[in-house]
């Protein structure tokens, strides 16, 4: 009988408590769902709605419900944000009980959710949220708007010009120090840049200063700034594979360029090393380049001009017309090279030993021929080649450009907040004395911390360029 009696009792009170919480859900149920199709009905409307109602019963009726009973416009959000949240257990049971016999916790407690503000339903949205809302929007850098005047849209500095319709330019998205969207295009009027991330139309980047944030349609700063030769390069359409700029600067270094030289090129591929070259001679050069295919030797001829008119709109001068293009075999093209002398020559071919007794003759002496060759077993067939013709050319070297991209950040926690630098701990009494306190200020997002301040963190990038290509340097000797 002792062990019945706790035991119905305790069956009795867990009774109890489903009825009363049961009741109570239902009678909240029934408080808050009138409100909640409200709001979602409001939502609606507003959303999806494009024109004015039709028929002046619709009107009247609505205007005689607006006036009977005032229908307040709620969010979804804030119709959610308006549920109180579910009661605990402890809850549940201090509700059935006595005021007097609950503890000052308890009392406390039901106190506080007494207290706890409403979002206000009769219009607007709520202080709070806006806020949320506005501390969550970056602004990009030098995104100025139009009504603040037309002084930052004018060129400051010598030299400076605006983004005009026909340039090249880059466009890119940067999330957390990656790249994750870059694109090459050509500035038209009346057309749009579209992405993942958005859409911006040309008419609203011309007459912009190159490297401005702009903002698309959804709201993301995209990166707008003039294409670099390297970008060109790396964008511009394609045959052939090109030399990659990484290769072709050490090709450069190879036959030790200098304004007004002549150049032979063989392999024009898609007149990526074309532009390096007729770079580095300027307008005092000459650059002679020959490819054996038609198509490739239309599409690196179409390449270079139109990076030329490119550079026409970009610096208002012309670039250098220092390349002449032939569709011819180097191998059977000595008269074309008749009367020529080079200062250096840059190979682009899979067999260019074959060429080597029709150029080396129009080579200068002590000059350099670079030879650009994807595979090492075309370098051993070249130096094969070398050894059965017997040719003046001394092999000095044979290197691949190898690069690393590294990542390299400030340390953030999960907050956003700056990681602080700490001293090395040496013994244990040390690490206790220098146990944060709740007195010190973490430093945020806004603020700015001290020089050294800051520790980074330094790791190669995950997506790294494989390799290219051999550089082999042969060097022309007399005997």
């Amino acid at each position: 009988m002792a062990v019945q009696m706790p035991l119905g009792g305790a069956l009795l009170m867990h009774r109890l408590v489903r009825i009363c919480t049961s009741r109570q859900g239902h009678q909240r149920y029934r408080e808050l769902h009138p409100l909640l199709k409200i709001a979602t009905r409001t939502w609606e409307v507003r959303t999806f709605s494009a024109g004015p109602k039709n028929g002046s019963e619709n009107e009247d009726e609505a205007g005689s419900s607006a006036s009977s009973s005032p229908v307040p416009s709620l969010t979804p959000r804030q119709g959610l944000l308006s549920r109180r949240r579910p009661l605990s257990p402890l809850e549940r049971i201090s509700r059935l009980l006595p005021q007097d016999s609950l503890s000052p916790e308890v009392l406390q407690l039901r106190q506080e959710n007494q207290e706890e503000p409403e979002v206000d339903t009769r219009g607007g949205e709520d202080p709070a949220l806006k806020q949320d809302v506005s501390d969550s929007v970056v602004q990009p850098k030098g995104s100025d708007t139009q009504q603040n005047g037309s002084s930052c849209l004018s060129a400051t500095l010598p030299g400076e010009s605006l983004l005009v319709f026909g340039e090249l330019l880059v466009a890119e998205y940067r999330k957390k120090g990656w790249v994750e969207f870059r694109k090459m295009f050509k500035l038209q009027e009346g057309m749009r840049l579209h992405s993942s991330w958005g859409t911006i139309g040309h008419d609203e980047i011309a007459g912009q200063p190159s490297g401005r944030f702009l903002r698309t349609h959804l709201g993301m700063a995209i990166l707008v700034r003039r294409a670099s030769l390297e970008d060109y390069v790396l964008y511009m359409k394609r045959g052939p594979a090109i030399a990659y700029p990484k290769d072709a600067s050490s090709m450069l270094m190879m036959m030790d360029i200098t304004e007004g030289d002549i150049v032979l090129e063989s392999g024009s591929g898609s007149g990526a090393m074309s532009l390096f070259v007729s770079r580095a001679v300027g307008s005092k050069g000459k650059v002679l380049s020959v490819e054996v295919r038609e198509d490739h030797h239309k599409t690196a001829v179409c390449n270079y001009n139109r990076w030329r008119a490119s550079w026409r709109l970009q610096r208002g001068e012309e670039w250098p017309d220092n390349v002449c293009f032939h569709n011819a075999d180097l191998r059977t093209a000595s008269p074309l090279l008749a009367g020529w002398g080079f200062h250096s020559v840059a190979l682009d071919l899979i067999n260019p030993h074959l060429v080597l007794p029709t150029v080396i003759p129009h080579l200068h002496p002590g000059a350099v021929c670079a030879v650009y060759l994807a595979n090492i077993t075309q370098v051993i067939d070249l130096l094969e080649g070398l050894r059965c013709l017997a040719l003046p050319l001394l092999c000095e070297r044979i290197i691949e450009v190898p690069v690393r991209d590294w990542l390299v950040a400030p340390a953030r926690q999960k907050n956003g907040r700056f990681c602080t630098r700490k001293d090395p701990i040496v013994d244990q009494h040390q690490r206790v004395e220098n146990a944060p306190s709740d007195d010190d200020q973490e430093m945020t997002v806004s603020d700015h911390p001290p020089f050294g301040s800051v520790p980074y963190i330094a790791r190669p990038h995950p997506e790294q360029v494989s390799h290219t290509a051999f550089l082999v340097k042969l060097r022309k000797y007399t005997q």
